[in-house]
């Protein structure tokens, strides 16, 4: 069996021999708890690594799991918990970014979003997810790179770097018309 590295301050992971039963216990859970995730979170692509996540913490504290009453039960619950963090994390994150950008003018519309640039926006929204989101808080919030960073928590590197290649791909896509 491998162990992966720990977390700073956590104890060593388990041996082999305090690990036995857990090889069977994977094996059984996995597929359980990958479509536990899926049904919960609508996404394949993260219900294995929630699956994942929720049996390696089983794994660092199989001596104790292993001696619950109902250890499928307990590796449910961590998945479970998990999606509902990470559903809350992104409704708060999407909710906070709509009301920054919640910019109203007198007719309840949004402004600096005319309807001759609504092709604009639809690509825009096709771009991926922070592509999207740096270049909306970008153009229409006027925000600065360090601005836009603090906003999404992410490095300044990086808001740029989605800056430059949302703008990049924009430009292709308007300047050819290919917004298919």
């Amino acid at each position: 069996m491998t162990h992966r590295p720990t977390p700073e301050g956590s104890e060593e992971p388990p041996t082999a021999r305090d690990s036995s039963g857990f090889d069977r216990f994977y094996r059984e859970q996995l597929r359980p708890l990958v479509a536990v995730a899926y049904a919960l979170s609508g996404n394949a692509a993260v219900a294995e690594d929630f699956a994942q996540d929720a049996l390696l913490a089983a794994l660092h504290d199989w001596p104790r799991v292993s001696r619950l009453e109902n250890p499928a039960g307990w590796v449910r619950r961590v998945v479970a918990n998990r999606v509902v963090s990470s559903f809350r994390r992104r409704v708060v994150e999407s909710t906070a970014l709509a009301t920054r950008l919640r910019v109203r003018d007198d007719g309840g519309g949004f402004a600096g979003m005319p309807a001759e640039s609504a092709h604009v926006w639809e690509a825009i929204r096709r771009l991926p997810r922070r592509q999207a989101q740096v270049i909306t808080l970008r153009t229409l919030d006027r925000s600065t790179v360090a601005e836009i960073a603090a906003i999404l928590d992410i490095s300044e590197e990086s808001a740029s770097t989605h800056l430059r290649r949302a703008r990049h791909t924009l430009s292709r896509q308007l300047t050819r018309g290919d917004l298919s």
